[in-house]
């Protein structure tokens, strides 16, 4: 298993750290080609053994993560308590700045909608309403809103004019991340990346924002409390199940399970997932694209736009609608 793992790392750090973390590409491919942490990794269940997963409990203990020989002996000193820690989270990287590539797809649905998030964590992404934001020269949502996403759009992007009106918003998780709780929001600031303060500087003022007003986030599976939760949404509204860098998660026989208990849900279902996540998404693509740490988003099952996997970026594809 360890050549898996050390391809696993090596993938991470040349496709998705690299020209967005020049801390987690380097510490990456150190990780793989060190064969005494790959089998130290390689201890953990399959799912566990994730670079987000090490890099986020290791800055979540405090450990270095600026150099590479102070990061191995670190980790073989304090293996037992990173891996209990790994052991225990989950990678819930809960980025608010996601809404501004959804934000173009929920404008353009009936109005008014009802949100329903899957691997929602602590529920930033529920809140597409109350941020504001910048799309070059574009600029949408409230002036007063303490959190803006600034997100470089290329191609025939519709911009949205306002922001999307909702009238019931849930998520469901396996584990709901508490915004209340300050432990939990250290653990949501460790897994995001080194060189990303902006980010940090987001998900503080973004959970500040909706503190006052939580959203009701479940506990349950995707594949089997799905279609509960979405009956509980008003009738009136459009029903929009969602979600991002969730379905990599899960295993490609599930996500084909879960593909058919969302396709039947009524009202949309908006995807912005890795490129390979969907392979029947991916073969939507007038010409598919090698991966390169972009997403895939899609509305219903269709491609639409390539974004970064931060939402710093969309690109919206010919073929779009």
């Amino acid at each position: 298993m360890t050549a898996d793992t050390a391809e696993q790392y090596r993938v991470f750090g040349e496709r998705y750290a690299r020209g967005t973390s020049p801390t987690y590409e380097r510490l990456a491919l150190a990780v793989a080609r060190n064969r005494q942490l790959t089998s130290l990794i390689d201890e953990l269940p399959p799912p566990k053994r994730q670079p987000n997963l090490l890099f986020g409990a290791t800055r979540y203990l405090g450990g270095p993560v600026d150099d590479d020989d102070a990061f191995h002996t670190w980790i073989q000193a304090n293996w037992t308590e990173v891996a209990g820690v790994i052991r225990e989270r989950r990678t819930q990287t809960n980025e608010a700045a996601r809404c501004a590539v959804l934000l173009p797809l929920l404008a353009q649905l009936p109005q008014p909608l009802a949100l329903l998030e899957v691997g929602a964590s602590a529920g930033l992404c529920l809140y597409p309403d109350v941020y504001r934001y910048r799309y070059g020269d574009h600029v949408v949502g409230s002036e007063t809103s303490p959190v803006e996403m600034n997100c470089a759009p290329a191609g025939n992007v519709p911009l949205p004019e306002r922001v999307p009106e909702v009238v019931w918003r849930a998520g469901l998780d396996l584990n709901p991340v508490d915004l209340t709780d300050d432990d939990a929001l250290r653990w949501l600031d460790a897994l995001i990346w080194p060189e990303h303060h902006d980010r940090s500087a987001r998900l503080h003022a973004a959970a500040t924002a909706i503190r006052a007003d939580p959203p009701n986030i479940q506990a349950g599976d995707l594949l089997t409390d799905l279609p509960a939760l979405a009956a509980q949404a008003p009738a009136e509204a459009t029903l929009v199940v969602f979600h991002s860098a969730v379905l990599t998660y899960v295993p490609p026989e599930s996500r084909t399970t879960f593909v058919q208990t969302v396709s039947a849900l009524p009202g949309h279902w908006i995807s912005n997932e890795g490129l390979n996540v969907f392979p029947d998404i991916r073969a939507g693509l007038a010409a598919p694209a090698e991966p390169d740490g972009m997403f895939l988003l899609a509305l219903d099952g269709h491609p639409v736009a390539r974004t970064e996997q931060h939402g710093r970026s969309i690109t919206w594809l010919d073929s779009s609608p």
